[in-house]
């Protein structure tokens, strides 16, 4: 492989890299120090009311070609089974999966199987029927599944095939976390004692789990924060109510959890606070993107209430934008995109904003105003982060009929490169530093993005795992995350054997 020109992305300068070529062989792979993987989630059994085919050859050939060499298949076990049965299994489905390794072993590719749905487990709808963190019928069938896909790959080298258990678990109790963990991988050393088992992080994957490494196991995080950056305008996390992204950005934590919610940290769960003086009778606006459950938003000037809303979202037509039903949950999580408005006296020290009872609201945008004239501060989910306390400030402008005032919050988090590198690179040296292995099994930016903030961001968090000498795989080859056919309207693309290939985020990849 040898350097070639220098290409250029949204003005940055990235090494262009030509003449990739497939390696002979792949490199070696443990569970205390994954190789630095780079490449793609491929789909084809993702979900099965989607999608159930046979993976495609062309994919790794074109994987191959541009200088990869690792695939994800994220799948779902609906698809290799016989007439919802569980227990039973489709041997052509399977026989699917098994082209799917032989075309990484043809092609040079890692190919990591992982479950997306698994008996008893999924992040998506609908829920399954039991939950392998509860049930022994479930956790007894997901090893069952496990211990055939590691008789079945047996053969195969740890640099060639390795295991990611679950996708992206949610909140668990740990010790339930662990014990469910530990069944699957004792299932599947039963049949393949050395096999490499990755596991995804708690909290979708957000976060390590120290006690995986008594397991052998290396762990996967995830590249999707921020979430307005990388989920904008995407319909399955609400994203059409993020405000409009920029990289990099200052923003506040819009989410207002009540103080109810035990299962977050407490500091998370105290009010926004906006510190004064207030000189002048001012007018808070706060944009109000998601309502969660019954809640009550509260806004207090030194210690009194100046605006009280109930929230009560549900099904049908309302005072929100779109009713929105989740059923893990049997709750509705509307997005309301709609300003409400709280006048604070004059004098006042000291401003609170606070979900008092109920579930949680998100603001994404909030503003304090002087005959009109403010400055916005946009807002972020974060969850379980501390609230944010801002200063309020005033200054002179000149209007057409004289000079008055405009008003700013000063405050918040810059979030860049460096603030990508404290929250979500730090906290998963320390489990390399307890002797597991790290990689990122997913990323990537939806195609509503702008490219220009789309590449900026995602050169920051390339660099950053560059850095740290992790390997990524992007959500996903072909379609609206990745470089091929993503159908963007800001790209100009090269055709790639009859694909758009979106060249500059290729370059970023290959960097």
């Amino acid at each position: 492989m040898k350097a070639g020109l220098v290409a250029s992305a949204a003005g940055l300068t990235i090494p262009f890299l030509s003449d990739l070529s497939v390696a002979n062989t792949l490199p070696e792979a443990t569970w205390q120090k994954l190789p630095k993987w780079r490449g793609f989630n491929l789909l084809e059994k993702f979900m099965i009311p989607w999608s159930n085919g046979p993976f495609r050859e062309d994919d790794f050939k074109m994987i191959s070609e541009l200088g990869f060499n690792f695939v994800r298949l994220p799948m779902d076990y609906r698809t290799w089974i016989v007439d919802k049965d569980w227990r039973k299994f489709d041997e052509k489905s399977l026989r699917e999966i098994d082209e799917a390794v032989q075309f990484g072993e043809k092609y040079g590719i890692h190919v990591k199987i992982n479950f997306h749905r698994a008996p008893g487990y999924t992040v998506a709808q609908p829920p399954e029927a039991k939950s392998v963190w509860t049930d022994a019928e479930a956790q007894e069938v997901c090893a069952l599944h496990w211990a055939t896909f590691a008789k079945r790959y047996k053969k195969f080298g740890n640099e060639q095939v390795s295991f990611n258990l679950f996708n992206e678990p949610q909140t668990v109790e740990p010790e339930r976390y662990f014990a469910v963990h530990k069944k699957l991988v004792d299932a599947i050393r039963s049949e393949d004692s050395n096999r490499l088992i990755i596991c995804d992080g708690i909290e979708y994957g957000s976060k390590p789990f120290l006690r995986l490494v008594e397991l052998k196991v290396a762990q996967a995080t995830r590249g999707y924060t921020p979430m307005e950056i990388s989920h904008y305008k995407a319909s399955w996390v609400n994203g059409e109510n993020f405000p409009s992204p920029q990289w990099p950005m200052v923003s506040i934590n819009g989410l207002l959890p009540s103080p109810g919610k035990a299962e977050l940290p407490e500091e998370s769960r105290k009010p926004l606070t906006i510190e004064g003086p207030f000189p002048n009778e001012t007018m808070l606006r706060m944009h109000v993107a998601t309502v969660s459950s019954k809640s009550k938003l509260v806004v207090q000037a030194d210690g009194k209430t100046i605006f009280e809303h109930q929230f009560d979202p549900g099904p049908g037509e309302g005072e929100w934008k779109k009713s929105v039903h989740q059923p893990q949950w049997n709750s509705y999580q509307n997005i309301y995109d709609r300003d409400y408005f709280a006048t604070i006296p004059a004098g006042t020290k000291l401003v609170t904003v606070q979900t008092v009872e109920g579930d949680w609201i998100l603001l994404s945008e909030m503003c304090v105003l002087q005959n009109s004239q403010g400055t916005s501060v946009q807002a972020t989910a974060g969850w379980g982060q501390k609230s944010d306390h801002l200063k309020y400030t005033e200054q002179k402008v000149s209007l057409k009929l004289g000079v008055g005032t405009s008003s700013s919050l000063v405050g918040g988090t810059v979030r860049d490169r460096d603030w990508l590198k404290r929250t979500m690179i730090e906290p998963w040296q320390k489990l390399e530093k307890a002797g597991s292995g790290v990689m990122v099994g997913e990323f990537g930016c939806f195609n509503q993005t702008p490219h220009d903030v789309a590449l900026h961001w995602l050169a920051d968090s390339i660099a950053n795992w560059n850095e740290a000498g992790w390997g990524y795989a992007m959500w996903n080859f072909r379609g609206a995350m990745g470089v091929l056919d993503s159908e963007r309207k800001d790209v100009k693309y090269e055709d790639f054997h009859g694909h758009q290939l979106d060249r500059k985020m290729l370059e970023l990849m290959r960097r």
